[in-house]
């Protein structure tokens, strides 16, 4: 139900499930979660790429969130231990997981898309928290990650009527970071995923951490995280390639270490 497969120095992570609209259930969650240990442990691996199968569907769906028809019944607790909610929703991860959604990501599928770093969308997409449809919350991150990345006005806007927001606007609201054509999400994260590639990665995953808790962290601990990160870069075996590279006007050959 999640597929992994490396493409040179990415990992491409599949929700497959396209019958159920690749709802979350306990089997996607812990393979989720199975696939994350297996990205975070690969030292040739980079960055990841988390798409969804949407074969044979009407209307592209690249999440429609909790299994709903499973609840109360041991295959529908999509929780884990260290990811929460869909294996990944607050799993504490080092490399930068981009978002390929072509299609509707709603509920709990948009909350495991706003657990990414990044968000590459097509045009026929849109992003929805429709719990409040249904008398439940956003209890994955979605009540917070989703004003962090619109703002606020627009977050209780969608969040509150529980309608979806549409690619076109959530790219301008700042949510998705490519928009391209529809069919062309998997080959953009892709493309995107290369590109930071070919930066150094143990400066890649420390910017990350910072980054990714810009919004929750006090100043104090943000400075802390800034050191932290400047700390990894001068132990690292990669900053004497990186100058020798720029001494030397050639591209650089990073290692990871």
């Amino acid at each position: 139900m999640v597929d992994y497969e490396v493409h040179g120095r990415v990992a491409v992570l599949t929700l497959n499930r396209p019958e159920a609209r690749n709802a979350i259930n306990r089997q996607v969650a812990t393979e989720m979660e199975a696939a994350l240990d297996r990205l975070e442990s690969d030292p040739d691996v980079w960055v990841a790429v988390l798409q969804a199968n949407t074969a044979g569907q009407a209307a592209p769906v690249f999440s429609s969130g909790q299994d709903l028809k499973q609840i109360g019944t041991p295959e529908g607790n999509s929780l884990t231990e260290r990811g929460g909610f869909g294996g990944l929703a607050y799993r504490d991860r080092t490399k930068p997981l981009i978002a390929a959604v072509d299609g509707l990501a709603t509920a709990g599928g948009c909350e495991l898309v706003l657990a990414c770093d990044l968000v590459v969308a097509t045009t026929r997409s849109a992003f929805g928290l429709a719990e409040v449809k249904r008398n439940l919350v956003a209890g994955a991150g979605g009540l917070f990650r989703l004003p962090q990345a619109i703002g606020k006005s627009a977050a209780m806007l969608a969040i509150l009527t529980g309608e979806p927001i549409p690619a076109e606007r959530a790219y301008a609201l700042g949510l998705v970071a490519e928009l391209v054509g529809p069919g062309t999400a998997e080959q953009a994260a892709l493309s995107l995923a290369e590109r930071i590639c070919e930066n150094a990665p143990v400066a890649v995953w420390a910017s990350r951490r910072v980054v990714a808790n810009a919004h929750d962290g006090t100043e104090a601990e943000l400075r802390k995280m800034t050191d932290e990160a400047t700390a990894s870069i001068l132990q690292s075996e990669d900053l004497q390639e990186g100058l020798a590279a720029f001494r030397e006007k050639r591209p650089p050959v990073w290692t990871g270490r």
